[in-house]
């Protein structure tokens, strides 16, 4: 089993759009072991009631009860947190120039930006990470949906802990 306390990763939402997105995001991070999900912009929040609540509940199956999250509007702030806390800022997109995801030798504690289902991470949020990672892709698309793309980099930080391929900070 993974040592939660080396395994230190979080996971910051940038505008994501879709209440079962977020909420299958959630999930995941409760099965991979994140310390923390943070929700910005317009990203949809648990906490919010009715329909949201709802939707959101749906796929996340508990886990936004298991899972620590918390909400914060500008997401430059909440990574400006992160970096001042030693963590290494990552963002996720599909950007040709960014590093490969096998490539990546992630440096712990790592915080990890999912942006919006169509325009990804915001533009102004480039100077606020470290690091741009990609998952390679192989079929015409491009590109994954968004709970999907953390699935797969979650697990891929993960199996990298499991088998100790990688910088611990």
């Amino acid at each position: 089993m993974v040592n939660l306390q080396s395994h230190r990763v979080v996971v910051v939402l940038d505008n994501v759009r879709s209440l079962y997105n977020t909420g299958s995001i959630l999930r995941t991070a409760d099965a991979s072991g994140v310390e923390r999900v943070v929700l910005c912009g317009i990203t949809p929040r648990p906490d919010q009631g009715g329909r949201q609540r709802r939707a959101i509940a749906k796929t996340a199956l508990g886990a936004e009860a298991s899972v620590p999250w918390e909400y914060v509007p500008d997401t430059g702030t909440a990574l400006a947190r992160f970096k001042a806390a030693g963590y290494e800022t990552a963002a996720v997109e599909t950007s040709a120039d960014a590093v490969t995801l096998f490539d990546w030798t992630p440096r712990w504690p790592v915080c990890l930006v999912f942006g919006h289902e169509r325009t990804g991470v915001s533009d102004e949020l480039s100077s606020d990470v470290e690091t741009v990672v990609r998952i390679p892709m192989l079929g015409q698309k491009q590109s994954l949906n968004v709970a999907t793309a953390a699935g797969v980099v979650l697990y891929e930080l993960v199996r990298r802990r499991l088998y100790g391929q990688s910088s611990i900070g």
